[in-house]
């Protein structure tokens, strides 16, 4: 592109020239008498072609290193920053190969290499001379060995490391012995400031990529599954956030050793808070691998009050993920205690609901569903509603293991009076106090029948 750009601007320039010195020329000639001879008219000639000439290269020198200044301070670095979002969303190796197709070669006209250097072995590599040449590659090895430490350095001319980074020819991204080589003519239009930003993606990535090969492989060969729940619960906040206006507990029962419910309480700032649970569909590995994809998803964005955001990039993640019939149903707000509301968008979710005070006892307001399920379909419009909050207000999330519950006579727990009830009589309680109340009723209640699907809950109050 910027390639084009300066060749345009070169023929524009030596075609403006030309049709000058032809002018003046003409003009030239035109002054002609006979007393003037030949030979100071060929000189006076030459003088013009000269100026011309001296004046159409500084011009074109002037403007290019000006267009490089801009097109490539600019632009170049906004690649690299596209591709460090894009490396937010990618989960597998095939999807950071896609990025670096799509963005750094194409687009930022950039050559990768990606390797083992432990192996000495190449997992990826542009389709061009540098990359594909066995002495560049043989170079890079010897430079940059399987012991060079965690971190990014530039690379020189001469495939080394190099501390003078105007005279950089790229750079390289070391994390455990693996090294990700981006070799570009025009690194040093980079911005400096953007390396740490991408440095820090790439190790989330590779602990991404290494979290969900070791699901695979735990659950695919060793069937060890209580070491399969014991990294899934590492998505799982171990204690709720200490926030100063809501006190939030939760309860996490799988049915099994994995599940597909999740849940998170992030605080945003000293009156925000982000609270979220979820249901994947199904059981078992597949359930398990897309409850991490979206609770990383979820961790990794930074506007944490863009709600429609947060669901079309689970959407975009789940999709991504190429896994048949997995879907997500899920409940994500934002409670603010000094306006004293909660937003929320409610995919499909059947249970959550607030419980406030009114004259004559507690009522229930259910948080009703606006959106579809997440990550099957497409999402066409993302509604965000809003709630007003009281003081004492209790907000309960839950699964449909909890609401599904069976008694003998396969009467399920939500459409009873019973749990209406124990949900308004125990709302004055806190939150873990609540959620014991609840546990209490479905084990009760369920009597000697098997629970059938996992059961999960998080409670927050809104407290004075």
């Amino acid at each position: 592109m910027l390639k084009q750009r300066k060749r345009w601007f070169e023929v524009l320039v030596y075609a403006i020239s030309t049709i000058g010195f032809i002018a003046v020329s003409y003009f030239l000639i035109l002054q002609i008498t006979k007393e003037i001879k030949i030979i100071p008219f060929c000189l006076l000639e030459f003088s013009v072609l000269m100026f011309f000439l001296i004046a159409s290269s500084s011009i074109i020198k002037a403007v290019t290193k000006a267009m490089e200044e801009k097109v490539l301070k600019k632009e170049e670095t906004k690649y690299l920053q596209l591709f460090i979002d894009s490396l937010r969303f990618c989960y597998t190796l095939e999807d950071f190969y896609e990025i670096i197709q799509r963005i750094l070669e194409q687009k930022a006209d950039c050559s990768v290499l990606y390797m083992d250097s432990e192996k000495e072995y190449v997992l990826y590599n542009s389709p061009n001379r540098i990359t594909n040449d066995k002495d560049v590659l043989r170079t890079l090895m010897n430079n940059f060995p399987a012991t060079w430490p965690d971190g990014f350095d530039f690379v020189g001319d001469k495939l080394g490391i190099t501390s003078r980074y105007k005279k950089a020819r790229g750079f390289v991204i070391s994390h455990e012995k693996f090294h990700f080589f981006v070799l570009c003519r025009y690194t040093r239009f980079f911005d400096t400031g953007i390396y740490n930003t991408l440095v820090e993606e790439f190790y989330r990535f590779r602990k991404r990529t290494q979290t969900i090969a070791s699901l695979s492989e735990i659950a695919g060969l060793s069937k060890e599954w209580e070491q399969l729940a014991e990294t899934q619960r590492l998505f799982l906040p171990e204690v709720m956030p200490d926030t100063k206006r809501l006190k939030i507990a939760a309860y996490f029962r799988p049915l099994v050793n994995v599940s597909g419910d999740y849940y998170t309480a992030l605080p945003i700032d000293e009156h925000k808070t982000l609270l979220m649970l979820g249901d994947v569909s199904g059981k078992g590995l597949p359930a398990a691998l897309i409850m991490g994809l979206v609770m990383n998803t979820v961790k990794i964005i930074e506007d944490k009050e863009d709600l429609i955001g947060i669901v079309r990039a689970i959407d975009k993640a789940i999709k991504g993920m190429k896994l048949q019939d997995k879907y997500t149903v899920l409940f994500i707000s934002v409670v603010d205690t000094q306006k004293m509301t909660i937003r929320y968008v409610n995919a499909s979710m059947s249970d959550p609901l607030i419980v406030t005070r009114a004259p004559d006892g507690y009522t229930i307001k259910p948080l009703s569903s606006n959106c579809g399920v997440v990550g099957i379909i497409d999402i066409d419009d993302i509604r965000i509603d809003e709630q007003r909050l009281f003081r004492d207000d209790l907000i309960l999330f839950a699964s449909d293991g909890v609401s599904e519950v069976m008694n003998d006579e396969g009467v399920e727990l939500g459409d009873t009076d019973l749990y209406t009830e124990t949900i308004k009589n125990s709302a004055a309680k806190q939150p873990q106090e609540f959620i014991d109340d609840i546990v209490n009723l479905i084990f009760d209640y369920k009597g000697n029948n098997k629970l059938h699907d996992d059961i999960t809950m998080m409670v927050t109050k809104v407290v004075s």
